[in-house]
């Protein structure tokens, strides 16, 4: 069942922040991998463990820190992470945004100042567009304001020349990413209606005008079409048969599943199944768990590491391992998803 919100806390941030419910710590995520490494067989070493720590400047510029598993703040996040294995990180843009500090930030130039760290730690850089000016996931596909009255025409050129001037953003800071994911948890289409799944020459034209200006600016980035909720089969098989019948370009598959240990095995055998009918490789771009419940946690991220090796999925990202619950010399407070992104199974 759906996870409930806190009771709001007067002048805290209650909707939309950093997850006491949906998130880990560093340490809750180290244990959890570590688990994993002691428990599987050996690992192809191309096996990719990726975080999304999207959040963490505008953190650090409110005061949080991190500490090493000695209890030590002298590192910094991204050494403390790839001393526990991390390999990749991904990063989420929006459009336009505000300086809200859980709905906002995230503008191109602040994710390549941010990844130009990421790159001198020597970890790879996936590229998440929200396509949006704050949160889209599979309940919502809001454009950004300035395109919201767009048609089609309008908007597949905004969606190119958006992606073509951020991509040239990355590159002129020496940052490409290695992934690039156009659209996020995109079950249903993007900008609905005029891209919805129903109408699908659209939806791909959308698809393909970003695709497209990926690959004129940075041609050897593998890009992404992601879907939430791959236990729903049904509805993936709609979208990528959909998507492929009209042409659709796209290198990878991949998928969000929150979803319990038990449940593992099937969602991940989805998960192949749509990569065995297009011939793409696949990955599990989120998963997280409660910090409150770190045992459960750590036992789901075993169980799909498990499932994704043994059906040959290309790795895992851990989505927002940096948050924490709650700290006195901030006034982030524990708090839900954002609230179009609910936990999903």
């Amino acid at each position: 069942m759906p996870l409930q919100p806190p009771t709001p806390v007067a002048g805290r941030i209650t909707r939309r922040t950093l997850l006491k419910a949906t998130t880990a710590t560093a340490g809750a995520l180290a244990t959890a991998v570590a688990s994993a490494e002691e428990t599987l067989a050996e690992a192809a070493a191309s096996f990719v463990k990726g975080v999304d720590i999207s959040w963490a400047p505008q953190m650090e510029a409110r005061g949080y820190s991190w500490k090493n598993a000695g209890g030590q703040q002298t590192q910094d996040l991204l050494t403390i992470l790839k001393g526990y294995g991390i390999t990749d990180v991904r990063l989420r843009t929006f459009v336009n945004p505000s300086n809200d500090p859980a709905d906002g930030h995230c503008g191109v130039n602040e994710v390549a100042a941010f990844a130009k760290r990421v790159e001198a730690a020597s970890m790879s850089i996936m590229l998440d567009y929200m396509f949006g000016g704050t949160w889209n996931s599979v309940g919502v596909q809001n454009p950004p304001v300035a395109w919201r009255n767009m048609g089609y025409s309008q908007m597949r050129t905004a969606m190119g020349t958006y992606v073509n001037q951020t991509i040239t953003v990355m590159r002129n800071n020496d940052v490409l990413p290695t992934w690039v994911q156009i659209g996020n948890e995109i079950n249903s289409g993007r900008r609905r209606p005029v891209g919805s799944v129903s109408s699908p020459a659209q939806l791909t034209g959308l698809l393909n005008a970003a695709y497209d200006q990926v690959k004129a600016v940075s041609p050897n980035s593998t890009v992404y079409i992601h879907l939430a909720q791959p236990q729903k089969y049904d509805v993936m098989a709609t979208f990528f048969g959909r998507f492929a019948a009209a042409g659709g370009k796209w290198d990878m598959s991949v998928f969000s599943s929150y979803g319990s240990a038990d449940l593992a095995a099937g969602i991940v055998g989805n998960m192949k199944r749509i990569s065995d009918a297009y011939g793409k490789p696949f990955l599990q771009s989120e998963f997280g768990g409660r910090v409150d419940r770190a045992s459960s946690t750590q036992a789901s991220l075993v169980a799909y590491t498990k499932a994704l090796k043994a059906n040959g999925g290309q790795g895992i990202f851990y989505w927002e391992p940096e948050c924490m619950s709650r700290s006195p010399a901030t006034t982030w407070a524990p708090g839900t998803p954002p609230a179009s992104d609910p936990p999903r199974s």
